[in-house]
């Protein structure tokens, strides 16, 4: 597919063969369609190569014990596994579909687990495994949840044994970093310079970028942006351009390589500001901590000057989960929805919220929400400057200040916004997405951090949709894009990985060129203009202008009452603010032990309870500061993202999605009265379009709670029952003798 370079623009310098188009993202859809290459009449993306494949294959229904299913081929290229169907397609296209992954289409990064059947017994299937005996199903669990059943009982033995070694090899086999289909697809895919709007995506590659930020934010007057680590000079680890106190010399960054300096990250319309900071190195020499103690503080004295400017750091190697922990925990949460048929979900069910509970995802969610507002009582209320220590700085550091400036800045709650955030904390703040994701199969450090930060964003936005301007939908594909292998967003550890392995030689002798990678942004690539529509919030531009309204006037006085936390969380071990003769920094040096023993008695008390009841208790301005709820309820399941390939879990015609339709109907009839009686005087009125709306709420009456991405079939229910309103008045014994109703939701 066709796409926007890093940056949103055009590629500096083209890779042979070079195309420019100023097209529409429609036309050029319709051109790469016809650029892409066909090998025997299957359809591949520029870059992609099919290595394998084997006919009279069965894909086969998740209904325990059915037959049924569709026969057809199963290919592996060196982007994904797909499956063709030999029946006809269905003409009725989805409303929400995506043109570079299908139903039946898995990246090679999106494969969790294979196991293969053997004799009626599962096994797993790792690499390297010497199969002396192939087996009869595979079964391919995926990192989006989806559950894949392939039979190949009816296999020649020849295609049987090259498709499942190919699968296994090229899924499960550790892998060097320019094998990846990024850079095939990079290259081979044309450029082209859209003719739509620019997106305002901040990519922060660049000085320009950080000093606008700075000026949006007033950061400007005690920060200022560094460009000592051009050409990674100082450290591979940090951007090109990062930001600092404007006291703090150029000589103190460079000693330790930028490590155990507070790094900018935003300030408040108080003139407080959040920054992060990662840990010196520990195994040293005598001398070398005598270096330290000595720059730590010289450190300290640029931030913490009583009674002009207080500081605090917080350790979150110490309040919060270790990767270790969050890891374990999504491993027990991701196996409750892996349902590879109906029988395990119903089997499941009377123990799910146990097993929910015991796999400890959800109370990790709370801790960094928890943790975020601890972080704005300091900075909103108290007026303090936070300080986010970490080891590397890029993990929790990366997830706390991303979700405080969430919070507390309504220009993150818009899609430009926040995905600058994304850009500004996550991709140059050096979080490593080839580790935590495990992109590489090595196995080593992985922790889905970036999906736990998803998943608190998604606390925020269910519980405050009018706040944002992105949908639910946006996030569920963003968490999606993860592992598509053709942006470079999410397949780096450090802009100095991504800035290395850009240039490639277009010959033997010849000189290097620079790839233009794609990013998650050019949402064009994906998706047709009509699906776009699905990533915004239609009530958000409402909204605003309804606070913009209530600004002028007078507030309505709605008042909330909260409850405490249902479940006692562990409280930091930090202290609170420093004592003179101990600075924070010297401190954070001596280790948790130690640090504990020193001054408990001076500990300042967190406030933060008082300050979120307080909150709670006030009018919500949606385009200002919002708290969200944190009591164990409240906490819920993202169920678009985890429930979405599960047909026993989906309520037709019902959840948010049905409330959301309501919603937009009425505004549909509320315009359409609006422009009756405006063009009332006119001798020809128009014709409200009543059949219109009606075949629109008749539409949304059938759709499920998890549109749009239900696109399986319901076959049966247990226990079986009536989900249209004429039938729910049948006599008792007529509904139970009644054979289960078929519903296909692709056709809704």
């Amino acid at each position: 597919m066709l796409g926007l370079g890093a940056g949103g623009g055009a590629a500096k310098s083209p890779i042979k063969p070079s195309f420019v188009s100023y097209l529409t993202p429609e036309e050029i859809d319709v051109r790469d369609k016809e650029q892409a290459e066909k090998v025997d009449d299957v359809l591949l993306l520029p870059g992609e190569m099919l290595l394998c494949e084997a006919n009279n294959v069965f894909k086969c229904s998740q209904e325990e014990g059915s037959q049924r299913g569709v026969c057809g081929r199963l290919l592996c290229t060196n982007f994904k596994i797909t499956f063709l169907c030999e029946e006809m397609p269905d003409d009725n296209t989805p409303e929400f579909r995506n043109k570079i992954v299908g139903e039946n289409d898995i990246t090679l990064q999106c494969v969790d687990q294979i196991y293969g059947v053997f004799d009626d017994k599962k096994k797993v299937l790792v690499s390297g495994l010497i199969l002396k005996k192939y087996p009869e199903k595979l079964i391919i669990c995926c990192k989006d949840f989806r559950v894949f059943h392939f039979c190949l009982t009816y296999t020649k033995e020849e295609e049987l044994k090259r498709i499942v070694s190919g699968i296994i090899h090229h899924t499960l086999s550790p892998k060097l970093l320019k094998r990846l289909f990024l850079f095939s697809y990079t290259q081979a895919a044309p450029c082209y310079i859209a003719a739509t709007t620019r997106d305002d995506t901040l990519m922060f590659d660049t000085l320009k970028d950080w000093k606008l930020e700075l000026e949006r934010t007033k950061g400007n007057l005690g920060y200022k942006v560094l460009s000592v680590n051009g050409e990674y000079r100082l450290s591979k680890r940090l951007p090109p351009y990062f930001v600092v106190p404007i006291s703090l010399q150029e000589e103190s960054v460079s000693k330790f390589q930028g490590r155990g300096i507070p790094i900018w990250c935003w300030s408040s319309q108080h003139g407080t500001a959040l920054c992060k900071m990662s840990s010196l190195p520990k195994e040293v020499d005598d001398n070398t901590i005598q270096d330290q103690k000595a720059f730590l503080s010289s450190v300290e004295q640029t931030l913490h000057r009583p009674p002009y400017e207080e500081v605090r750091i917080e350790d979150l190697s110490i309040s919060l989960p270790s990767l270790s922990e969050v890891q374990a925990a999504y491993t027990r949460f991701k196996q409750l929805f892996l349902i590879e048929n109906s029988t395990d979900f119903w089997d499941t069910d009377s123990k799910w919220f146990s097993l929910l509970d015991t796999s400890n995802w959800l109370e990790i969610v709370r801790q960094c929400l928890k943790k975020a507002i601890e972080v704005i009582d300091y900075l909103e209320s108290q007026k303090i400057n936070v300080v986010l220590k970490e080891d590397t700085a890029s993990d929790f550091c990366s997830v706390i200040a991303s979700l405080v400036q969430i919070m507390m800045d309504s220009y993150y709650r818009t899609r430009a916004g926040f995905q600058s955030l994304i850009q500004k904390e996550w991709v140059m703040g050096g979080h490593r997405f080839l580790e935590r994701c495990n992109h590489l199969r090595s196995n080593k450090n992985e922790a889905p951090v970036f999906l736990l930060f998803l998943d608190c964003v998604w606390q925020l936005v269910q519980q405050y949709p009018l706040a944002f301007e992105f949908s639910e939908t946006y996030l569920t594909v963003l968490s999606d894009c993860i592992n598509i292998p053709i942006f470079s967003t999410f397949f780096f550890n450090s802009q100095h990985q991504r800035d290395t392995h850009k240039w490639i030689e277009d010959g033997p002798g010849k000189q290097k060129e620079a790839l233009s990678f794609y990013t998650a942004w050019n949402w064009s690539v994906q998706f047709e203009l009509k699906a776009l529509s699905f990533l915004n919030n239609p009530l958000y531009v409402v909204e605003k202008s309804k606070q913009d309204k209530s600004r002028k006037g007078t507030r309505s006085k709605h008042q909330r009452q909260l409850s405490l936390p249902l479940t006692q969380s562990k409280g930091s071990n930090k202290k609170g603010f420093f004592r003179e003769e101990t600075g924070p920094f010297i401190r954070s040096l001596l280790g948790k032990r130690i640090s504990k023993l020193i001054s408990a008695s001076d500990e300042v008390p967190s406030n933060y309870k008082v300050f979120y009841e307080n909150w709670h208790r006030k009018p919500i301005d949606f385009h200002g500061l919002i708290l969200p709820h944190i009591e164990g309820p409240e906490i819920r399941i993202w169920a678009q993202r985890h429930l979405r390939w599960i047909p026993e879990a989906q309520v037709l015609g019902g959840g948010n999605v049905a409330a959301m339709q309501k919603v937009l109907e009425l505004m549909d009839e509320i315009q359409s009265l609006k422009r009756k009686v405006k063009e009332r005087p006119t001798a020809n009125l128009p014709t409200l379009k009543e059949n219109d709306i009606d075949g629109r709420r008749k539409k949304s009456v059938r759709r499920s709670s998890l549109f749009p991405f239900a696109l399986l079939h319901i076959t049966s229910f247990r226990p079986s029952i009536s989900t249209t309103t004429w039938r729910s008045w049948e006599a008792e014994d007529e509904l139970v003798n009644r054979d289960d109703e078929y519903v296909e939701l692709g056709s809704i």
